[in-house]
């Protein structure tokens, strides 16, 4: 395991910015390159238990509406199949 090296403060954090689709609107999500490659280091068994720890990971930098989680989980587990499954 690649021991990465964390933010040191909420500036830093933002300098790892991803662009993604959420639902038709192209949102900024901090730390999510960094997320997906500690998600899949765990090999959880299921599509719903990697949906559920990259959500979950997510809201630790950044801001989820409740009203667009949904939305959230579906672009975010997209993006961890093109970064997993390239």
């Amino acid at each position: 395991m690649v021991e990465k090296e964390k933010p040191c403060c909420a500036a830093e954090a933002l300098r790892r910015i991803r662009q993604v689709d959420v639902g038709g609107i192209t949102v900024g999500l901090a730390m999510l390159d960094d997320i997906i490659d500690e998600v899949q280091e765990l090999h959880l068994p299921t599509r719903d238990a990697i949906i559920n720890e990259l959500i979950r990971r997510v809201k630790v930098y950044n801001y989820v509406p409740p009203s667009a989680e949904e939305k959230y989980r579906e672009a975010i587990y997209r993006k961890y199949e093109e970064k997993v499954k390239p």
